[in-house]
């Protein structure tokens, strides 16, 4: 925050905390604590006068010593020798002391300064500027206002300055739901009507970010509680806002959108000489691209002092460049009163054509006789210039193959401007406004549909989302809906959803999207054409370099050229450094190509060198996230070396930005020769399933691949997927269905020679085991598990074992030695360096020290590992953290910070794989709810967590039944 502080030249005082004076970083002695509190009440008052006898009542109340007025005068006295320099600051009137601070030289005031210039950002309609501002302003209160200091003036305004500050952390709440950040702000708005029930304004938020975050039960239930409340504290009915915010929930209507508006350019101007007036007919259904038309106008429109305007748009064919271009220049006609030349360079096709030609065509045509145009392309350029001086004239050059082509053609001076469309990007036009067109945004494209069809709904959302959104493939759908008038948009559904026809599909008489690809194509080299066709082969949503390069078996270096002539070219788009992705049309049209000129084996082949990259790399991440972990030794070769990473967090990176195509390689590497390494790609990037990164996506991997490997009748595939399956089935709380498959694993380690799946097995039989309560086979289990795990020296999962094993001893009673297996757990991870499972041991740790009644030791450890799963993107983990933290404020009394620490866990609990760690939050919520007044709540959260537990048959659900029945019907 800019400025907070004031500098070195000027003096800054402080109430919004303990008193205080300081010049730059110099703190000053403000003194006693009463020469702090008359300090404090000449602050306050802004630098008007107060007499002595108001400054003794502000310091010493009804009852001053004797001596209050001479010890008045020594602090005054006292504070100008502190102020040295500024003592000017200190005023002595007639009628009593003042002190005039220079502007922005007391927190208080440049607080409420912040505050002022919010509420005018929040009128303006500008929410994010408001948000800061307000947020600068509460930075400024430092700890308690006026800490320290005696007086019943201090006491009244410390009340006050407290009062401020809840207002404004009341409106930074408020602008954070405006902003769609219901979620985050949920647990913090529980915890402040914990400890201010109240403020209506608080429960009024509360119900609104419950409401918003689709909460309804919970957020009736918070109005019914503070109905309750303010009835039997106050004896009122609540606000009239909190009543309608009631009504709304109860109905659930939808939410009013913000209006949006454009602004349409204006020019004028006229010549009266001879023009050329060449440009084609406007689109008549052109639509969209409202920003990018204003953003054309505005650079051609504008003119240059150093030569013409020149602005370029590139992109794919049939991404409507040509359209667009004709739809400004008719825009900017009223700019250009000297005419509009154009000309189709025809830079896709096998002739473009050739400058000096054009050149004499423009010459012709802005009035020069073909007997005066000379031969040559130099001297007919140096002419059409000559002819442009001093003229505002518009040239349209559509189709540019390069920049060679279009730099003859462009004026010399200035008062002229040049728009050129290319599937090329024109960096090398030196001085040009560069555009790369995209497909159109899938609003625009549906409104273009139905424009020419008058077909609007699903459907029509549908046939343009399989478009792509490309403006020619919308075109020619909606040609041929139009052209058959039997046909429904359901039926063009219906057709493009086979994406081997669909291209097919896209055909209407000359138009065809198929035919406007060939164009592209036909310009590649072979290595570029090669590269193009095997780079779409890939399923992920888009491909890295270093995966790229082994898809084609290139070093990185070269695969990178290659690729970015792919770019320049618009048949692929670099939508970040190194990283590479086809629209969905030239994907379908690149494989077409593929399986047309491609030889089987050469497919086959780059899917390899893409598992053995995805396989070595995820590997690499895996080890370095688990020191001590022997499973980078049980894994299938690879030929491949994949990519290495300098640290943690750049191999964290990549795990987290692959995820999509990792999974996408391994669902699509089903076939016999791929499917252990498919599985070994699951295995290792098991961290996906505990994060917010594709946990849905990595389980259906597992089914995927699961099938595969039965109907291959692959033991070892098959075993090393069913662990996977087990600890997903765990984690949501499916208990018997992972113990069904735990069975299959376990009787698959008999006929495997796989430690991993030996000791693993055991371990997760452990895990159930325990979690059904049969406590005797889970202690044999686990320790089956840990000597597996120390007889190949797996160190990571003997710590693992461990920790589950101490879970079980303290389930049967032993507390003290579950707490020392426990410690052991902890210790051999930090024995052998790890990083992201050190956060499993200090959890477990945790655990144990809760069940032996230590909360607050259980709350360090369990804050260590939020920490490191947090930083692990482990969201899963870090939520069920956050669950044993509340436990743990609970055991210790302190209900509102158990509550703010669950809605925390809430906030990231979402989807199938939490939802058992959901009904746990959700039943420690409910207990702190209820011990801080908010007893409908509570009901609405148990009710909830007790329909998941029957859901999933947990042994949870008959003590939830019990608490309901005992809280008995709601008020």
């Amino acid at each position: 925050m800019a400025g907070a502080a004031g500098d070195g030249r000027h003096v800054w005082f402080t109430v919004l905390g303990p008193v205080g004076i300081r010049r730059g970083e110099q703190r000053l002695d403000a003194g006693s604590p009463h020469q702090r509190a008359l300090l404090a009440a000449l602050l306050i008052r802004g630098g008007r006068s107060t007499s002595e006898v108001e400054l003794i009542h502000s310091l010493w109340g009804e009852n001053p010593p004797p001596d209050a007025a001479f010890a008045l005068r020594e602090y005054v006295c006292r504070l100008g020798v502190v102020l040295g320099p500024d003592a000017g600051m200190l005023v002595s009137e007639p009628d009593g002391y003042a002190l005039r601070v220079g502007e922005g030289g007391l927190d208080l005031a440049r607080a409420e300064q912040f505050a002022a210039e919010a509420e005018q950002a929040r009128r303006s309609g500008d929410p994010d500027r408001a948000r800061e501002l307000v947020v600068w302003a509460l930075e400024l209160w430092t700890d308690e206002p006026l800490a320290g200091v005696p007086g019943p003036y201090a006491a009244a305004w410390r009340a006050r300055l407290e009062e401020r500050r809840l207002g404004l952390v009341e409106d930074r709440l408020a602008l954070d739901l405006e902003a769609g950040r219901h979620a985050e702000v949920v647990a913090e708005l529980t915890a402040l009507a914990a400890g201010h029930p109240l403020r209506e304004r608080v429960r009024e938020l509360l119900m609104l970010a419950l409401y918003s975050g689709n909460r309804q039960a919970e957020a009736l239930a918070a109005y019914a509680d503070t109905r309750r409340l303010l009835a039997l504290e106050r004896g009122v009915a609540p606000s009239l806002e909190l009543s309608e915010l009631r009504r709304r929930t109860l109905r659930a209507g939808p939410r009013p959108s913000a209006p949006e508006g454009g602004r349409r350019s204006q020019a004028g101007g006229g010549a009266q000489w001879g023009r050329p007036a060449q440009l084609p007919r406007d689109t008549r259904d052109f639509t969209g691209r409202s920003a990018l038309v204003e953003e054309l106008i505005a650079h051609l429109g504008a003119g240059e002092d150093s030569g013409p305007a020149v602005c370029a748009v590139g992109g794919i064919g049939g991404v409507g460049k040509s359209a667009l271009a004709v739809h400004v220049a008719h825009a900017v006609r009223p700019f250009f009163p000297d005419g509009q030349l154009y000309v189709d360079l025809r830079g896709c096709g096998p002739c473009p054509a050739e400058p000096e030609t054009v050149l004499g065509a423009f010459l012709r045509a802005l009035g020069i006789s073909g007997c005066a145009i000379p031969e040559g392309a130099g001297a007919r350029t140096a002419l059409y210039r000559s002819v442009l001086d001093g003229r505002r004239v518009l040239v349209l050059l559509d189709d540019a193959r390069d920049a060679a082509q279009v730099r003859p053609l462009l004026p010399g001076t200035d008062g002229c401007a040049v728009l050129v469309t290319s599937r090329h990007r024109l960096t090398h036009l030196t001085g040009a406004h560069v555009v790369a067109l995209d497909v159109m945004r899938p609003p625009e494209a549906l409104a273009l549909f139905t424009r020419i069809t008058g077909e609007g709904g699903e459907d029509a959302r549908q046939v343009v989302a399989a478009c792509d959104c490309l403006p020619l493939a919308v075109r020619i759908a909606a040609a041929r809906l139009v052209a058959r008038r039997a046909w429904t948009a359901a039926d063009l559904v219906r057709k493009l959803a086979d994406e081997h026809r669909r291209l097919d599909e896209l055909q209407a008489g000359d138009l065809g999207v198929t035919a406007t690809f060939e164009l592209g194509y036909g310009q590649l080299s072979a290595q570029q054409a090669r590269a193009f066709r095997l780079v779409a082969l890939p399923c992920g949503p888009d491909i890295c370099l270093g995966a790229a390069a082994a898809v084609l078996g290139l070093g990185t270096e070269e695969a990178r050229q290659t690729l970015e002539s792919l770019v320049d070219t618009s048949l692929l788009e670099s939508p970040a450094p190194d990283r590479y992705r086809y629209h969905d049309l030239l994907r379908l049209y690149a494989r077409a190509r593929a399986d047309r000129d491609e030889p089987p084996e050469q497919h086959a082949a780059a899917r390899s060198r893409l598992l053995d990259h995805y396989l070595a790399t995820a590997a690499r991440v895996y080890t370095m996230n688990r020191p001590g972990e022997a499973l980078a030794d049980h894994l299938e070769p690879t030929r491949y070396p994949g990519t290495v990473f300098d640290d943690r967090k750049g191999a964290l990176e990549w795990l987290y930005t692959e995820a999509g195509n990792l999974l996408a390689c391994a669902r699509g590497s089903t076939g016999r020769p791929l499917l252990r390494r498919a599985a070994d790609l699951l295995l290792v990037t098991r961290d996906l399933a505990d994060s917010s990164t594709g946990a849905r996506q990595y389980e259906q991997t597992i089914i995927c691949l699961l099938t595969a490997t039965l109907e291959a009748q692959d033991a070892h595939a098959e075993g090393r997927l069913r662990l996977l399956m087990i600890h997903m089935d765990i984690m949501a709380g499916r208990l018997a269905a992972a113990d069904s498959q735990a069975q299959a694993a376990m009787a698959l380690r008999h006929r495997c020679a796989d430690p991993v799946l030996s000791s693993n097995a055991l371990n997760e039989s452990g895990i159930i085991a325990s979690l059904q309560g049969r406590h005797e086979d889970a202690e044999s289990l686990l320790k089956q598990a840990l000597a597996a795990c120390r007889s190949y020296g797996n160190h990571n999962s003997a710590a693992s074992a461990l920790g589950n094993l101490a879970r079980t001893y303290q389930d049967t009673g032993r507390i003290a030695e579950g707490v020392e297996l426990a410690e052991q757990c902890l210790a051999l991870y930090r024995h052998i360096g790890a990083t992201m499972r050190l956060a499993g041991g200090h959890y477990e740790l945790g655990v144990a020290l809760m069940q032996a009644g230590r909360p607050e030791d259980a709350l360090r450890q369990l804050e260590h590992a939020a920490v490191i799963y947090q930083d692990s993107r482990q969201c899963l983990w870090e939520a069920m953290t956050y669950w044993r933290m509340a436990e743990a404020h609970l055991a210790a009394d302190r209900p509102a910070q158990a509550a703010r620490r669950a809605e925390e866990a809430l906030a990231i609990l979402h989807g199938p794989n939490g939802r058992w760690a959901r009904a746990n939050t959700l039943t420690v919520l409910g207990h702190a709810l209820r011990q801080t007044g908010h007893a409908d709540r509570a009901q609405v959260c148990w009710q909830e967590a007790l329909e998941t537990y029957e859901t999933l048959g947990s042994p949870e659900a008959p003590a939830v039944r019990r608490l309901l029945i005992a809280a008995g019907p709601r008020r």
